[in-house]
């Protein structure tokens, strides 16, 4: 009986490991991604700055937030609002990376802040997932007040070049692929749906803030992939799909690390790291609609590069992978804990049950003042 149901089990796992969905994105959109993140890269690599290529590379992947189905001045409009968004995301690391207390503090409040506008304006995939990632790595680079300034300009310029790409790109494909009449971006939001979202919204704050707060009591390097790993889990639609998740993302980290660490062991000379981040960006955006834990492996790859590539913990492989195998591993054991709390449904209906009471008798105590 035992032996049938984990024969089954393994069975039904691994189809959903390898299957391959249908996907309407378009054939040129990861083309586009990868020159987005791959032409600041590639220019910080030629004036000897590939810290500063990196920062604006990273800033590159606000162009993953460009909608398919709204004509262009609305496309440019939403480009607008990411990129201040991400601009926003990465300078709230940066400044309060001096303690790691207040950044953890800080960083929670931003994801719950951040997870309920993406929830409440009913943001498509990849949702708040890149402004938090963005955050948690900027919250855990070195303080340096004097550079402060200067990073966030290089991060800026990225936001903008990805911008002008956007813009080109709607121009060439608009009159053939997009639609041309204005469409309703923001649709009325009930209040019960609205606490609904804010119940949603604490609890991925508090997992953020126990995730960053975790990796620096235990003294991890740099350990920004923690929160990353727990949000990604937290993602997921059920409860099921929450732990399929997480086994789905383990899977993929070990391979993804295994990537990684052959990547990084035939060469760290920066232009062969700009190509391998260049080529896994493109790879994410064909498997990532298509198969989640092929894109996984892809996602841990580039992540890992695009955070050490301008570090010396990139000169040494076995360090290097070792450290973050286990930040993904316990950030993905922390986000099943958290998506299961996420998805229980007496849970959050208690808890917004409490807050209407406490509604309630805050109204009936001012109406007898």
């Amino acid at each position: 009986m035992t032996t049938n149901f984990i024969v089954q089990f393994l069975k039904q796992e691994s189809q959903h490991l390898f299957r391959m969905k249908h996907s309407d994105r378009l054939w040129h959109v990861p083309f586009m991604a990868m020159f987005a993140i791959g032409v600041p890269l590639l220019t910080g690599w030629y004036f000897d700055n590939l810290q500063a290529g990196l920062l604006a590379c990273l800033a590159g992947l606000v162009i993953l937030y460009v909608p398919s189905n709204l004509p262009t001045p609305q496309r440019m409009f939403i480009m607008l609002v990411c990129s201040f968004g991400f601009m926003f995301s990465y300078v709230v690391g940066v400044i309060f990376s001096f303690n790691y207390l207040v950044s953890a503090v800080v960083f929670g409040l931003f994801a719950t802040a951040v997870h309920w506008i993406s929830l409440y304006f009913s943001m498509p995939p990849p949702g708040s997932f890149f402004f938090i990632m963005i955050a948690s790595m900027a919250s855990n680079t070195p303080f340096d007040f004097t550079t402060i300034a200067t990073r966030i300009g290089y991060f800026v310029l990225g936001t903008m070049f990805a911008c002008t790409l956007a813009l080109i790109y709607s121009f060439i494909v608009g009159r053939r692929y997009l639609p041309q009449t204005p469409v309703r971006i923001i649709q009325p939001v009930p209040i019960k749906t609205q606490v609904d979202y804010l119940i949603r919204a604490l609890i991925v704050g508090l997992f953020m803030f126990i995730s960053l707060l975790l990796g620096n009591l235990l003294h991890f390097n740099n350990p920004y992939w923690i929160p990353i790993s727990c949000l990604a889990i937290m993602q997921g639609i059920s409860v099921y799909h929450v732990w399929q998740r997480a086994l789905h993302r383990i899977a993929g980290t070990f391979i993804g690390i295994g990537l990684c660490w052959v990547l990084i062991s035939i060469s760290q000379q920066p232009l062969y790291l700009c190509i391998c981040i260049m080529l896994l960006q493109f790879i994410i955006e064909i498997f990532i609609s298509r198969n989640y834990t092929l894109a996984v492996v892809f996602i841990t790859a580039l992540t890992v590069l695009l955070a050490e590539a301008g570090s010396s913990l990139i000169h040494s492989p076995n360090t290097l992978i070792q450290s973050r195998l286990i930040d993904i591993i316990i950030g993905s054991l922390l986000g099943g804990i958290g998506g299961w709390l996420l998805h229980h449904e007496y849970i959050r209906e208690h808890t917004v049950d409490r807050i209407r009471s406490t509604r309630i008798v805050l109204k009936r105590r001012r109406k007898k003042n």
